[in-house]
Parts: structure tokens; C-alpha cells; sequence
């Protein structure tokens, strides 16, 4: 793996957020046909959220090249000898030109075409600026619009239709059918799903090496109805409730009372006391201690993690907690318990809030965290599972604007193939 550096080079903060892999270049042929294929280019055009042609493309221009734009091969090709370091400093124009926002230097933007114009819509600070037209590259992206996929076309269904539902809600203006940051805290649209699974298999890996206690040790928990009374007393009040998690694994020990799940919900509870608030308690922090508890890999782990880190500021909090839920999310299964635990959340919070359900279902979707398949069969059929069949009902009726521009987004695709 090549060496990370920052987006913008300029930065020394070793700790800054947004990194990027070094380019790197290899030589190939002689004379007439020599070439420079950047091996990593599809790695790092990902880092930037940018199409590798954008950034191949812009390389052909500035060294007056000529570069292929879409190889089958992932083999990215610039005609002649040109050095690692010659792209890395032209990269660096790129970024500034077509990255950053030009208000707030992040380069947490999108790119938006529309109208002849190019714009960079800041997910930071909420800037948008248009990108200068008079650079060739304008004109090779306005030339080659990517076309819409269905995701595309759901959520700007969804974002309308949040706006019109925007005055349904509780008023307390967090659902405004945008992204934009809520008074509570930004909502962190970009993924750093590649760094954070990374952090993850290095710190589960230190982990792993750790002396572990005598496995022939047996332990035993007093299950005595008296026991188990008494230790649900000493949680608070919000919690036991949150913990009858209905049997949902058969093949877990121990059903109610100190089992694995309420040792990470107290793990949770007790690291965001001391943090001041469960948004300051760490991703990796969580997995680790998971991944010590032995569930790490259980579905009903999402369960209490959808119990205990979100709140009335769930909007911001999905989009900053989905690298680690796509972590630990990998079958239908787990995606079923994210969905039950999602009703048990808003079961709690009240009928007045089950609306909430369309925008959670829509981060849901936006950040791959459950499919469309999944989806609509979770909202053709309720369930009794994890609330009781008339709360459930009530949810999937809440969720019926959702539902139909996810179908509509469909329907509208194979009309456009057709």
C-alpha cells in the first residue's frame, strides 16, 4: 500500500482528517511508445470523491499528453516519461481547482452540473462556488456528465419530499429535508469507511495478541429471578427498557439479566458520561470492546448500538457512525436487527416522532447500510419481533413516502434504459 499523505499537502498536521495515497507511476516502453501508467490513480480519485477521468484528464491537459479516460483495466495511461513527483505537484492544482471549497479550503465537496455551470457544494460549511470555466477541464466535465443512477434519483425525490413534509415534524427544525449541519453537530456526509476498517483490523489485530485469561476458568452469573432484579435496578431508567431485546438471538446464553449486550450498553453508557455525550465516545473504541465481548460479529450487537449511540439527533448521527455499522452490518440478518432496533428506538421516542422514520430510512439507504431489496420487504410486512404489532404497523405507515419514491426511482430508471 503506498504512503498516505494530506488532501492538502500544505497542512503538516499529522492528524488531519482527509488523506490520500502518495501517486505512484510506472514506466513503460521506450522511445515513440513510452509511457507513464499511474497505478494508483483509481485509490486516489476515490480518496478525492472524483471520477479517475477527471483527474487523468486534467494530467493530459497540463502536461499536453494524450491519456485514455476509461480503461477496463484500471490501467490509467499518460503518453511519455513522466515522474511520481511531476503528477503529486499537478495534483495538487486539481485539488485546489476542483476540490476544495473555496470558502472553508475542505475538501468535503460535491460536484454539482447543471445548466452549463460547474459548482462545488461544500457538505463542511455549506458553501457552494463554481468552478472556473475557462479551465480545459471544465469543458471535458460538462461534456461528460455522469449519467444518474438510481440512488441519485431517490434521494433528490426524498430531499423534496422532505421539504414538503418539513413543517410535519416535532419544530424542532431538525428534519429540514437536507444534509446541511443541525444546530447539534455537522453531518458528516463523507465516508472514511477504507481508513476506519483499516484502524480497525490494526487495533483488533493488537487486540488479539493481548494474554488472554485462562479459558478453562468457568464463570458463573446468579440468574435467580431475585439477582436479575436487582441489577436491572442499578441501571438507569432509559436503559432497561432499552435492553429487553425480546430473545432475539436463540442461541445466546442468558436471556435478560448481565449478558454480553448489556456489558457493552453499560460499556457505552459509562464511556459517554465521562466523555460528556455518546457522540464523543470513539467508533473504533466501540468495535474493539465489542469485538472483546465475542459479538462483534452477532446481529443483535446493532440492536444496542442503535439504542444506545442514537438520540433526538439521529440525523447527524447515522451519517457519522455509518463507517462503523458497515463494518459490522454483513448479511440480511444484521440488516433485519439495524431495522428492529431503528422501531424500538422510535417506539421509545413516541408516536409523534415516527415520521423520523422516511429520513432514517433514507441515510439508511444513501450509506449502503441496508439494501433496497431488504427495504422494501421490511416495508411490505410487519413484524412483532421487536415491537408489538400495532407500533409496527404504525412505523411501516410512517414510512410509506419513502417506499413509494423508492419504487417511483426504480420505475423511473427503466424508463430511461427503455
Amino acid at each position: 500500500m503506498a504512503a498516505l499523505v494530506n488532501v492538502r499537502r500544505d497542512v503538516s498536521d499529522n492528524f488531519y482528517r482527509y488523506k490520500m495515497e502518495r501517486i505512484q507511476t510506472k514506466i513503460e516502453g521506450k522511445g515513440n511508445g513510452i509511457k507513464t501508467v499511474v497505478v494508483n490513480l483509481s485509490s486516489v480519485a476515490q480518496s478525492l470523491a472524483r471520477p479517475g477521468s477527471y483527474l487523468i484528464k486534467y494530467f493530459g491537459f497540463e502536461l499536453g499528453a494524450q491519456t485514455n479516460i476509461d480503461p477496463a483495466d484500471d490501467r490509467w495511461i499518460i503518453n511519455g516519461a513522466h515522474e511520481a513527483n511531476k503528477l503529486q505537484e499537478l495534483l495538487d492544482g486539481f485539488i485546489s481547482k476542483f476540490v476544495l471549497c473555496k470558502k472553508c479550503k475542505n475538501p468535503e465537496t460535491d460536484v454539482h452540473i447543471k445548466d452549463g455551470h460547474i459548482t462545488l457544494d461544500c457538505k463542511a460549511c455549506g458553501q457552494r462556488t463554481d468552478v472556473d470555466l475557462r479551465l480545459k477541464l471544465s469543458g471535458f466535465i460538462l461534456k461528460n456528465v455522469p449519467k444518474k443512477t438510481k440512488k441519485d434519483k431517490a434521494e433528490r425525490k426524498a430531499a423534496r419530499k422532505a421539504k414538503q413534509n418539513g413543517g410535519k415534524d416535532n419544530g424542532s427544525g431538525e428534519e429540514n429535508g437536507s444534509d446541511q449541519p443541525s444546530p447539534n453537530g455537522d453531518i458528516d456526509i463523507a465516508s472514511d469507511d477504507d481508513a476506519l476498517t483499516r484502524k480497525i483490523k490494526k487495533e483488533a489485530q493488537n487486540l488479539d495478541s493481548k494474554p488472554v485469561a485462562d479459558k478453562e476458568v468457568e464463570w458463573a452469573v446468579d440468574m435467580s429471578e431475585e439477582a436479575v432484579k436487582a441489577r436491572q435496578q442499578v441501571l438507569p431508567d432509559e436503559f432497561k427498557a432499552k435492553l429487553v431485546l425480546n430473545g432475539e438471538d436463540e442461541d445466546e446464553d442468558g436471556e435478560g439479566g448481565n449478558t454480553v449486550y448489556d456489558q457493552l450498553a453499560d460499556w457505552i453508557q459509562a464511556e459517554a458520561n465521562a466523555k460528556g455525550g455518546v457522540d464523543n465516545v470513539d467508533d473504533v473504541e466501540i468495535y474493539l470492546k465489542a469485538k472483546e465481548l465475542g459479538i462483534e460479529a452477532k446481529h443483535r450487537t446493532l440492536i444496542v448500538l442503535v439504542m444506545t449511540l442514537f438520540n433526538e439527533n439521529i440525523f447527524s448521527q447515522i451519517p457519522k457512525r455509518q463507517g462503523m455499522l458497515k463494518t459490522m452490518i454483513t448479511s440480511e440478518r444484521h440488516e433485519k436487527a439495524l431495522l428492529g432496533g431503528t422501531e424500538k428506538f422510535l417506539a421509545e421516542l413516541g408516536k409523534e416522532h415516527y415520521d423520523k422514520i422516511v429520513k432514517i430510512l433514507q441515510l439508511y439507504y444513501h450509506f449502503d447500510l441496508a439494501s433496497e431489496d431488504f427495504l422494501k420487504k421490511w416495508g411490505a410486512k410487519s413484524s412483532k419481533r421487536y415491537v408489538d404489532g400495532s407500533t409496527s404497523k404504525k412505523i411501516r405507515k410512517a414510512a410509506e413516502p419513502f417506499m413509494t419514491w423508492l419504487e417511483e426511482a426504480e420505475s423511473e430508471e427503466d424508463s430511461d434504459e427503455e
